[in-house]
């Protein structure tokens, strides 16, 4: 952070609680990453962060689960599949 600009935002990301723990008392990260956890962990995260920085979820996410994990009180979701799986269009504008 010392070395950051103030503009710069530090996103840290975490796949088990115990690592959130580590984050939340070495402090410094404006956004916690929770990757792959289940929407039990993800609750329990959110309630051990109270606040304090912004809440991301993601990995091995689906459409079909967005609802599940925003009611844990994630402040983002991130579906990977809206670009990794998606097929190419080709749009030509050729007049």
């Amino acid at each position: 952070r010392n070395f950051a600009s103030h503009m710069t935002a530090i996103e840290i990301e975490v796949d088990t609680l115990n690592q959130l723990e580590q984050v939340l008392n070495y402090g410094g990260a404006d956004v916690v990453l929770l990757d792959n956890m289940t929407n039990e962990d993800m609750l329990s995260a959110v309630k051990m962060v109270n606040g304090t920085m912004v809440v991301e979820a993601s990995g091995n996410m689906t459409l079909d689960r967005i609802s599940s994990v925003a009611s844990t009180g994630v402040d983002f979701i991130s579906v990977g599949g809206l670009t990794h799986t998606v097929t190419n269009f080709d749009l030509g504008l050729d007049f």
